[in-house]
């Protein structure tokens, strides 16, 4: 994974010398300088993971396990949990364990929904927290396990006070092409967006919302983002998933991206149609590794990036001897961490006061 957004060059040397050796004659040599400071970068961004193993080894000074239903859905922080504590009827702290509980009299979708919609609405009215000021309208849902049934629904921009998993949808749009080899198509977020204004992203990617299953969300991105026609979109194949866990000013983000590559006709031009794109760029897979390393490519769709440079062998164990810890740190197992830890005695009671 590259840095978070707002920091600078983890190394002295700065992009302009990269550039400088990336078109020298020391190609190989340039590649594993810039693979060796990807795999700095990744050990950077897995500290993320350390305050999640911190919750659960008790220390309640980081974070708080968050449980609906008796099972843990998410972690809180202190700044999140005095807030919620200011509405006992939707929110419980259990003094036996430390954990917060979504009240147990809130049994069912609805209820929980609109319950913690009216608590989130009025944080939002107050200015409680930054995240919420990217309110989209527009809803993740919560569960136990990717395959669950819901226990109930969030607005997308608060998911990040809760620590709540979100899923995610991105494609690699790649073609051969005839003079410069493999390439990806990325693009350029548009300034107006509320997250990552202006940042490099990978060529499609989307949220998992309510109402929509992964594929429909990848075929709709695909359309909306880059107008690419239905028979190109044939040539989608799932590539499997990418997770991590990534903390900003925002919140905390356990995500996992379901990926897709789609090999596109080296006369293909993506053009966008919903207004959330500035550009495209056709890049070079060595160019795509350099451009990892700075500020100005979205910091949570590095993984995907690079998950995709690892398949197709462009970082591989000859020019990145640390490949496999590399492939580790892609791969956080976030659902492994959420369903055999912070479940909780008490039953449908709910924890003790």
């Amino acid at each position: 994974m590259c840095r978070p957004a707002g920091h600078h060059h983890a190394n002295p040397r700065n992009t302009s010398a990269l550039r400088a050796l990336a078109s020298s004659s020391k190609l190989v040599a340039a590649q594993l300088f810039i693979v060796s400071l990807i795999v700095h970068l990744a050990k950077l961004s897995a500290n993320f993971v350390f305050l999640f193993i911190l919750c659960f080894a008790g220390d309640l000074q980081r974070c708080r396990p968050f449980l609906v239903a008796g099972k843990q859905v998410g972690v809180m922080q202190p700044r999140v949990l005095e807030a919620a504590l200011r509405h006992p009827d939707v929110f419980l702290l259990d003094a036996s364990s430390g954990s917060v509980w979504m009240h147990p009299s809130l049994v069912t979708y609805e209820e929980r929904s609109a319950r913690i919609n009216a608590v989130l609405s009025q944080w939002r009215e107050e200015g409680s927290f930054v995240t919420l000021k990217g309110w989209r309208d527009e809803c993740y849902e919560v569960r136990t396990g990717f395959a669950d049934p819901p226990l109930l629904k969030m607005e997308r921009s608060a998911t990040c006070l809760f620590g709540i998993r979100q899923y995610g949808v991105e494609i690699n749009g790649y073609t051969r092409h005839p003079q410069l080899g493999i390439c990806l198509w990325l693009q350029r977020r548009s300034f107006s967006k509320p997250t990552w204004p202006g940042k490099w992203d990978n060529m499609v990617a989307g949220g998992l919302s309510v109402g929509h299953s992964v594929l429909d969300t990848a075929l709709k991105e695909a359309d909306e983002e880059a107008s690419i026609p239905p028979h190109l979109l044939l040539n989608l194949k799932s590539a499997g998933s990418v997770s991590f866990y990534f903390e900003s000013e925002r919140g905390l983000f356990p995500n996992t991206e379901l990926v897709y590559d789609l090999e596109l006709p080296p006369d293909f031009v993506p053009r966008n149609a919903d207004g959330e794109v500035d550009s495209f760029e056709l890049v070079p897979v060595d160019q795509v590794m350099e451009r990892l390393l700075t500020p100005d490519y979205k910091t949570t769709s590095c993984p995907t990036t690079l998950d995709f440079l690892i398949r197709h062998g462009h970082l591989n164990p000859d020019n990145e001897p640390n490949l496999p810890e590399l492939v580790e740190l892609l791969h956080i197992p976030l659902h492994y961490l959420y369903n055999n830890h912070g479940g909780a005695d008490g039953g449908p009671a709910g924890p003790s006061s």
